[in-house]
């Protein structure tokens, strides 16, 4: 049978769709692109904002048209909160819930890097958000499950893991476990060389754990830590269990011992409640911070969700106009996070895949660089300076 999957959202989602898609090819399927014939789509839906659902709707409707015949499968958030909306569509045969997707996943396409769910599901119930509602109550598997599917990620030879989940700092905790124990595991762990914590709330990031990263044998100095707003009044009506203070607190004390951190924010603009005055805080605190880039999100209304109660709504206008100069404010901090590390030498894993005659490469502070390709360095860490000419700026 010939297969075919498009995924939408987080890097979680990647991480189950392309473990679903391994065991489906080691069954004697195969994988073909998704923009071709075939027999079964696969799609893997967001529900995080209203254009993930619209992207989640139109990639249906292009299997479909493509082959009319196929059976359409579409699983995910979006299929969790509007399973009928979706069966209604044409040439969707089924709707699987998140219930459906495998705890421990993990992506396996690229031989040099791997995303590797260890936690599913969230019990914050942030007033924007419909995560909680569409997959379910934070949980994970036990400690010895996970080092478990570690080690078969060490066996396929991928050199770097990149952990992800809904909240992933919750790892354990709903069966005596911790996710400083299981970092500390996953540090002592054979043929892993390199880690990411693809992202983690501040009020979980424990001065242990960045103290652990600090001086790990294989963690790397990048964080992804969600802001969503750089005001105290609307973190509140958020309901996020930080404040502004707190969240400069967790940046400076990882500068302190990682001063070439890479540090990660998500925001978003236009939450209800935000006025011009709120949004000017927003700006102020955001570039005050030693943050090296932003992922900006516009905010649209969660059907079921406490935020459509809240404040004064944001004119949608003016939510994209808010987007725009966070987004000018991410290019400018990144642009002085990439000019601080001109001239230093820092551990580089190189990717597989050619781009013309050139390679590419993450370093362990997360910047790309390339070099002329050469088949010898493919998954391997090679020190290099950090130079204009070698940085690829997207």
């Amino acid at each position: 049978m010939k297969i075919a999957a498009q995924t939408l959202g987080c890097k979680l989602n990647y991480a189950e769709t392309s473990d679903l898609l391994r065991r489906l090819s080691e069954e004697g399927n195969t994988i073909v692109d998704f923009h071709t014939p075939a027999d079964l789509y696969i799609v893997n839906t967001c529900t995080v904002t209203a254009v993930a659902e619209k992207k989640c709707r139109n990639a249906i409707r292009q299997a479909h048209r493509q082959s009319p015949d196929a059976q359409i499968v579409v699983m995910g958030c979006f299929a969790q909160v509007a399973a009928e909306e979706i069966k209604k569509m044409p040439g969707v045969t089924q709707v699987l819930g998140n219930e459906s997707k495998r705890l421990l996943s993990y992506s396996g396409e690229d031989r040099t890097r791997t995303f590797f769910k260890i936690q599913d599901g969230c019990d914050y119930f942030c007033t924007y958000c419909a995560i909680p509602y569409a997959r379910g109550r934070s949980r994970s598997a036990s400690l010895e499950e996970t080092l478990c599917a570690a080690r078969r990620i060490a066996q396929t030879g991928a050199k770097e893991v990149i952990l992800t989940g809904v909240n992933t700092g919750t790892f354990g905790q709903h069966q005596g476990e911790s996710f400083l124990k299981l970092l500390d595991k996953l540090d002592k762990l054979e043929g892993i060389l390199r880690y990411r914590i693809s992202s983690i709330e501040p009020n979980l990031l424990t001065d242990d754990i960045i103290d652990f990263v600090a001086h790990s044998r294989a963690f790397l100095p990048h964080f992804h830590i969600p802001l969503q707003a750089g005001s105290d009044h609307v973190l509140q009506l958020m309901h996020r269990r930080y404040d502004t203070a707190l969240y400069r607190n967790k940046l400076e004390c990882i500068k302190r011992v990682m001063p070439d951190a890479c540090i990660a924010a998500d925001v978003m603009a236009g939450f209800n409640g935000e006025s011009e005055e709120e949004f000017g805080k927003v700006l102020s605190f955001i570039d005050s911070l030693p943050i090296s880039y932003l992922h900006v999100f516009t905010y649209s209304d969660r059907p079921g969700t406490a935020a459509l109660k809240l404040g004064e709504k944001i004119p949608i206008p003016v939510r994209h106009e808010h987007t725009a100069r966070l987004l000018e404010l991410s290019e400018k901090k990144h642009k002085e996070f990439i000019a601080s590390q001109i001239g230093k030498v820092r551990p580089v894993l190189w990717e597989s895949t050619a781009h013309g005659d050139n390679m590419q490469g993450w370093t362990d502070n997360y910047i790309r660089l390339t070099r002329p390709y050469s088949p010898t360095l493919v998954n391997t860490i090679t020190e290099e300076e950090i130079r204009p000419e070698n940085i690829i700026r997207e």
